[in-house]
């Protein structure tokens, strides 16, 4: 058990009427942040779902803590706060009475870090959860899920709701979990900034599969975006590192995945200008590759 990861999936599938996760497989090593990035409808909460317990896979294996779920779910759950942009706070009850009621459950409840967090938030103990904002009822809920001090954070699209100042506030506090490296979060959006802003991780889902997972500096310099002017005429390159190639007149664009010096080299005088690329910009390549190399198979 010491040696479990976080979390690992291995070839998990979940089919509904229209739409199917398929061979799904991630790990998650403790002490990490993974981002699980996808276009609304790509799979990324039925995955999370699955992992907690509330769905159960037709096919594959899913452990949470070193735990196999769903059926040792009790087990795992001791050291998992999960947060969803669905979950609902009881309305008409203060934001006091749901901290004293998770401190009764949760023996880890640590009511300094619970104070704390009511300042950095601007919550107030005494307001009623029908009295928030959207926005404030996410704060409330990472608050109640932070201050159990959780080995694993699993948070479903958790800045949704919020507006920037509330998402670098929750950002930030993401962040400071990480300050002791035992500690993990995996953390599902379709908004590519603040996964790049706190991942170590990334795993892109689209279309009820995974298409690329990696750490998220790996991503970043495997990717570059290289422009070339070619002679009138001349045919674009094509090698196996290009996922991408445009044209524009005596200008070409092209996408690698395989960046190296080796690949520019190719070029040579070619090359004008090489540029990187953000996490929002791999993402939008690396799917549209996918989706082609799928269709093109007939998938």
């Amino acid at each position: 058990m010491s040696n479990a990861k976080a979390i690992e999936m291995s070839g998990v599938r979940k089919s509904f009427r229209f739409f199917t996760l398929d061979d799904v497989s991630l790990e998650l090593e403790h002490g990490q942040i993974m981002g699980l990035v996808g276009p609304n409808g790509a799979g990324k909460s039925t995955t999370i779902r699955l992992l907690m317990g509330l769905l159960a896979p037709e096919a594959g294996e899913i452990r949470l803590m070193g735990h196999a779920m769903p059926d040792s779910q009790a087990a795992a759950k001791r050291d998992v706060a999960f947060v969803s942009d669905d979950m609902r706070l009881f309305p008409h009850a203060t934001l006091a009475w749901h901290m004293e009621f998770i401190a009764s459950i949760y023996p880890g409840w640590d009511p300094l870090y619970a104070a704390t967090l009511l300042k950095r938030f601007n919550l107030h103990a005494a307001q009623t959860m029908k009295g928030l904002s959207s926005g404030e009822q996410v704060k409330a809920l990472l608050l109640l899920a932070l201050a159990r001090r959780p080995r694993l954070l699993v948070l479903d699209e958790p800045t949704s709701g919020l507006d920037p100042v509330a998402r670098h506030e929750l950002l930030t506090e993401l962040m400071d979990v990480l300050r002791d490296d035992s500690r993990s979060i995996l953390f599902s959006s379709h908004n590519t900034m603040d996964v790049e802003r706190i991942s170590d991780r990334i795993c892109f889902i689209d279309r009820g599969r995974v298409v690329a997972a990696s750490d998220k500096e790996d991503f970043l310099e495997r990717w570059r975006r290289i422009q070339l002017r070619l002679p009138a005429g001349a045919a674009l390159p094509a090698f196996a590192e290009i996922v991408r190639s445009e044209r524009d007149g005596g200008f070409a664009t092209l996408t690698t995945n395989r960046y190296s010096d080796e690949l520019l080299a190719r070029f040579a005088s070619s090359v004008q200008t090489v540029q990187r690329m953000s996490l929002e910009e791999i993402f939008v390549a690396t799917v549209m590759h996918n989706r082609e190399a799928r269709e093109a198979l007939g998938q």
